[in-house]
């Protein structure tokens, strides 16, 4: 931190008191009350007691989220997952939740398994020691600065939302709305095959670094192919899975879980491939049906949904059977050139889309960086 010469700076510990939280929410389950807990994503319920008399500040200190904070009510508490954060005298609580809101909490993280982080290690992050009115004047100041860029961000998520939805409702007017000289088939009529794969022996432990690539349902979105956390197995693990050797233009279509009925076109640059048992290869008949038309009739709304009743439930998860996948029913323009011709029209309005979506993507990100800009103006007193 470049600090104000003008300015006194000591460490957080000297502006705000830690506190801890002994509450679970198994604990106060058949408690009731008017006085609320509060857990990590927001109100958890109202109880017979309460651990902080004013207002206070709130940290994640386990689990997803670590290091995000929450100014709460007087006469409330926060679960055990949290710490509670109590401004010392002379200390504005509004001043302290700006500053915490740009510390940069992932170098203070413990832990793989469930991330942890401890006051102990964050206590000392320089802090300025300045007057309450001063501190009060740079509160308002970036109160009235973030209002600004909160509406501009909701300008930017709404419009990336909305180029989102304009292309799924054109998707989806295509195939609901076909016309009436197309065909009814079953996908087994026009695909030569329609197959999952599995895990290798080991699970995940015998992954390898680098070698044949191993298509889990992660790697698997709406006509958009994941990278992130791409496996990778040996020539003798590959050799266990040959029945599900992917092959150019295969569409891969999740069969299980919360990502069912996801699919996309595998990415020639991740060839060689297998797919685990999560992941189902539909490999469409050239003659027939172009992978590109199959590709987008299946993650259009009006199939999805199909695809979703098809799928059985489970005594936890939703499947889609090999058999069902065989039978299930689509209707298709007759003749290649139609459905290279309706591909096209998608396809361009996609790449327009995209384009959109690029820019509001940058206008998120660069909002959110603003607002760390401006931060660390602040607190280095340059407000």
């Amino acid at each position: 931190m470049i600090k104000n010469k003008q300015w006194e700076y000591r460490t957080l510990e000297d502006a705000v008191q830690k506190g801890s939280s002994n509450i679970s929410l198994n604990k106060i389950k058949n408690e009731v009350g008017k006085y609320p807990v509060f857990k990590a994503k927001g109100f958890a319920q109202n109880v017979s007691f309460f651990q902080q008399e004013k207002e206070y500040l709130a940290i994640i200190k386990d689990g997803a989220g670590i290091g995000r904070v929450s100014k709460h009510p007087a006469k409330s508490s926060v679960v055990a997952t949290m710490q509670y954060l109590i401004p010392k005298e002379g200390f504005d609580i509004g001043f302290i939740e700006y500053f915490l809101n740009g510390v940069d909490f992932e170098k203070y993280r413990n832990g793989s398994t469930i991330p942890h982080i401890y006051f102990k290690n964050y206590k000392s992050e320089t802090f300025p020691i300045i007057s309450l009115s001063e501190q009060k004047r740079i509160v308002a100041i970036l109160d009235k600065t973030f209002a600004e860029i909160a509406k501009a961000e909701t300008i930017a998520k709404t419009n990336l939302q909305n180029a989102k939805e304009l292309f799924e409702s054109y998707l989806n007017n295509v195939f609901e709305n076909k016309c009436n000289n197309w065909k009814k088939t079953k996908l087994g009529e026009i695909t030569t095959k329609i197959g999952s794969g599995s895990t290798p022996r080991g699970g995940k432990e015998n992954y390898k670094n680098e070698g044949i690539s191993l298509i889990r349902s992660m790697n698997v979105h709406n006509f958009e192919f994941r990278k992130k956390s791409l496996a990778f197995i040996d020539n003798k693990q590959a050799n266990a899975l040959s029945n599900v050797i992917l092959q150019k233009n295969d569409i891969l279509l999740n069969i299980t879980g919360a990502s069912i009925a996801r699919c996309c076109i595998v990415p020639k640059q991740y060839l060689p491939a297998r797919v685990n048992q999560h992941v189902s290869i539909i490999r469409a008949k050239p003659d027939f049906i172009l992978p590109i038309f199959l590709g987008l009739l299946l993650i259009s709304k009006f199939y999805k949904d199909k695809i979703l009743e098809t799928g059985e439930r489970g005594s936890t998860r939703q499947a889609i059977t090999k058999a069902q996948l065989e039978g299930f029913k689509i209707s298709i323009p007759k003749t290649i050139e139609e459905q290279k011709q309706i591909a096209q029209k998608i396809n361009t309005l996609q790449v327009q889309i995209k384009k959109i979506e690029v820019i509001y993507r940058k206008k998120v990100t660069d909002l959110s960086e603003l607002k760390k800009s401006i931060l660390q103006k602040a607190f280095n007193g340059e407000l």
